[in-house]
This record gives C-alpha cells, sequence and structure tokens, in this order.
C-alpha cells in the first residue's frame, strides 16, 4: 500500500463520536425521506417489507466496514482495505467512482433544497437560470463552512441533525396518537399483495435513502479513535437511520389514503396536516429545506476528503492532498464544488436536462461498487465471511436493481479515472 505523502501536512482538529454519528445520520437524511413516502404507498405493505429487506442489506454492509476497521486499523479507510486485499488500482477505481457518486449527491439535494425553497419564495422557481444559481450559492455556502475545519462542519452537523429530526419524530407521535385514540387505522395486510416485484421495487427504491452509512469510515482520518469510534458511528448511525425511516415512511404510507399519499408533493407535510393542522405542516418544509442544507455539508466534508485521501496514498497527482494549517484539503473542496457548480449549470439548460436526470440514477450503483469491494475484501483476509458473502450478494442484487444501463455506465466511467491514476504513478516515479 502506497505510504502517505510525508509533506502533506496531518488533520487538524478531529470529529468525536457524536460528530461522526452526525455525519452517518446527517448524510443519509436529505431530501429522500420528505419525498420517499408518497413513491412507496403504491407498494403498500411491500413498501414495509422493503424498508426491512434494505435497513438489513445496510446493516450488513455497515457491520463489514465497522469489522474490517477494527481488524485492519492500519488500512483506515475501505481504499485501504481494497489496497490491502487486491492492489491500489482496484482501490482506485471504486474509491473514483465513488467520489463521482459524491459530488452527484451534492447536486441533486442542492437542488432538491431550492426546490423546496421556491414554496417560499415562488419567484425563484419563476425565474429562468435562478434555481440553478441558488443551487450553486448554497453548494459554495457549505464548501465554506468546511473550509473553516472539519470541527466548524461537524458541530453544523450535529445541530442540523437534530433539527432534521424534529419532524420525523413528530410523524412517529402522531402516528402513535391517531392510532391509540382510534382516529386512524392502517392499511390492512394482505398476504396476497405481497411479491416478489413489488418487493424488489420498493426495495430499490429505499436503497437510495439509506446510501452513505460508510461515510465514518471514509472520513476515519478525520475521526477520533478512528478503530472505537468509526465502527460504533457506522452502526449507530445506520441502525438509528433505518429505525427512523422504517416508522416515519410506513406511517405515511400506511395510514393516508393511497390517493392522498400518491398525489402530495410533499407527504410528509400532508401527513401532519391531515392528522393535525396546517400550521406545523407547513413547517415541514421548513424542515426539509435544513435537512438538505445538512446533508450537503456532510457530502461536502466527504467530496473533499476522498481525493485527498487518494492524494496522500498516491493514487491521486499530489495536487489534491495540499492541506492547510487546520488540516483542511481545500484544493480537493475547490474541485470538487467547482465540479459540481459545472454540473448543476448542465442542469440550468433544458437541453440538458435529460443527460442530467441520468447522471443522477448513476449515483446508487456507483456506490454500490464500493460496497461490493469491500466486501470481497473482507472475504478474503477472513473478517466476517459470513457477513461479507451476504453483503457481497445484497450488494450484487442492489446493482442488477439498478439496471444494466446504469450500472454499465458508472462502469465507463470508473475507466474515465484512469488518466489521473497514471499521472500520479508518473510523479510518483519522477520523485524516486
Amino acid at each position: 500500500m502506497s505510504q502517505p505523502n510525508e509533506n502533506v501536512k496531518g488533520p487538524g482538529r478531529k470529529l468525536g463520536l457524536f460528530a461522526a454519528i452526525a455525519l452517518v445520520m446527517g448524510n443519509m437524511i436529505g431530501s429522500g425521506v420528505f419525498l420517499l413516502p408518497a413513491s412507496l404507498a403504491p407498494f403498500g405493505w411491500n413498501a414495509v417489507l422493503g424498508w426491512v429487506v434494505t435497513i438489513a442489506g445496510t446493516l450488513v454492509l455497515a457491520w463489514v466496514l465497522a469489522s474490517l476497521t477494527k481488524a485492519r486499523p492500519k488500512a483506515a479507510d475501505p481504499a485501504g482495505f481494497v489496497t490491502e486485499a487486491f492492489g491500489e488500482l482496484p482501490a482506485f477505481l471504486v474509491s473514483w467512482i465513488y467520489w463521482v457518486s459524491i459530488w452527484t449527491a451534492v447536486v441533486s439535494i442542492a437542488v432538491a433544497a431550492v426546490s423546496y425553497l421556491s414554496a417560499f419564495i415562488p419567484a425563484i422557481s419563476a425565474t429562468p437560470m435562478l434555481p440553478a444559481l441558488c443551487a450553486i450559492a448554497l453548494v459554495w455556502a457549505m464548501t465554506l463552512v468546511n473550509m473553516r475545519g472539519v470541527k466548524s462542519a461537524g458541530n453544523f452537523q450535529v445541530v442540523t441533525v437534530l433539527l432534521k429530526l424534529l419532524p420525523l419524530l413528530a410523524v412517529i407521535v402522531i402516528a402513535a396518537l391517531a392510532l391509540g385514540d382510534g382516529s386512524a387505522e392502517v392499511r390492512p395486510f394482505d398476504m396476497q399483495s405481497i411479491n416478489g416485484t413489488d418487493l424488489r421495487g420498493a426495495a430499490a427504491l429505499t436503497l437510495f435513502a439509506l446510501l452513505g452509512f460508510e461515510c465514518a469510515s471514509l472520513a476515519a482520518a478525520k475521526v477520533e479513535n478512528p478503530e472505537v469510534n468509526v465502527p460504533r458511528a457506522t452502526m449507530w448511525g445506520t441502525g438509528l437511520t433505518g429505525l427512523v425511516y422504517l416508522l416515519v415512511c410506513s406511517a405515511v404510507a400506511l395510514m393516508l389514503p393511497e390517493a392522498i399519499a400518491i398525489s402530495s408533493p410533499a407527504p410528509i407535510a400532508t401527513f401532519v396536516e391531515h392528522y393535525w393542522s396546517s400550521g406545523p405542516a407547513a413547517l415541514v418544509t421548513l424542515f426539509a429545506i435544513i435537512s438538505c442544507v445538512g446533508a450537503i455539508n456532510g457530502w461536502v466534508l466527504m467530496q473533499g476528503e476522498i481525493p485527498r485521501n487518494l492524494a496522500v496514498r498516491g493514487m491521486l497527482p499530489a495536487w489534491f492532498a495540499g492541506t492547510d494549517s487546520n488540516g483542511t484539503p481545500v484544493r480537493a473542496l475547490i474541485g470538487s464544488s467547482i465540479i459540481a457548480t459545472v454540473c448543476l449549470l448542465l442542469n440550468s439548460s433544458r437541453s440538458m436536462q435529460g443527460i442530467y436526470e441520468f447522471v443522477l440514477l448513476l449515483s446508487t450503483s456507483a456506490a454500490l461498487w464500493l460496497y461490493l469491494a469491500c466486501t470481497l475484501a473482507a472475504w478474503k483476509m477472513k473478517v466476517g465471511r459470513i457477513f461479507a458473502l451476504v453483503g457481497a450478494l445484497y450488494a450484487l442484487w442492489t446493482l442488477w436493481g439498478a439496471g444494466i444501463e446504469a450500472s454499465g455506465w458508472s462502469l465507463v466511467l470508473m475507466a474515465a479515472g484512469l488518466p489521473l491514476w497514471w499521472w500520479a504513478r508518473r510523479e510518483q516515479r519522477s520523485a524516486e
């Protein structure tokens, strides 16, 4: 495995356990949970089972990452695990395509945040180019937060996670009270309605909402006592987020009339209005914006850490490894946000809309290659081999669910990073 560049300054202040858990939960809880119940409503109880399958599969993947962190502390992170098992080139390829999925996620969440904001300021959606410009401003605002240092970004993440959980917890309480006093009922369970096609469709949708459980492992260099805190943050963050998602989305999908749930542009707000009042429901939109902002903050942190880590390992040109006095990867942050900005500008053109939407579909399959590589690494290194096998099968199943076209294009984009790999190899040979 490549040794870190000695000229690169180490990280400054680091994330504690709670900040690491907030990073995991904050990156997982973004815009999806506020829209997903409408998409899941037609699936009925298949959606509930879909959540169970997806949460179980994700927890297995999280356990594999946590076990690798404990068993191979010197490897430090997924890139290190894959390097130790299969060599540097495979590690670079899966890390590179994962980086692509990150800045794509930043773009999509920023667009969602501006969409929610336009409910308060209709002029945004009515003015050409303004939605894209607002999204760009949001991305750079979070970039500036992260450029102040990881501690600042971590504190911001803790606050936004606490705020974004409020409406979700409110839905759980409202559902419990409504069921308790008999003013609501759950859609009857019909065993004959359970089928493999709907279950697979629901599971594919729910997977989008659970991407991000790996963030503590990927940012291990920024976490205090990573051998202990990274596994804890990964498992606690994944488990708590999955439980909240299961309860909230199931309540909305099964307690609202199906026609209302399907047609609602803001199903959680509709649920609150239906079982409480319109005033609190309006606040849900505000919390949705906060949720998106928190998720962007966490993903911006990651889009700086991934290229910095690869550069430190000698897998990307050394330019990406540059840090300031606080250990913040300023160059990697700025470079990643420039890519996100270009993508948002492309999205502002109607003629590029179809391309933009297709690129978004690549995010899930792109991330899945990293998950698959880590499970195979765990199998090869004999770390929790049963869980590793189950995790690998789950990753392959979800890659199949993402579609051959999207998964195929993710492989093409993976190969597109090879010129930078060769550039980094050339730098290393010149330095010898």
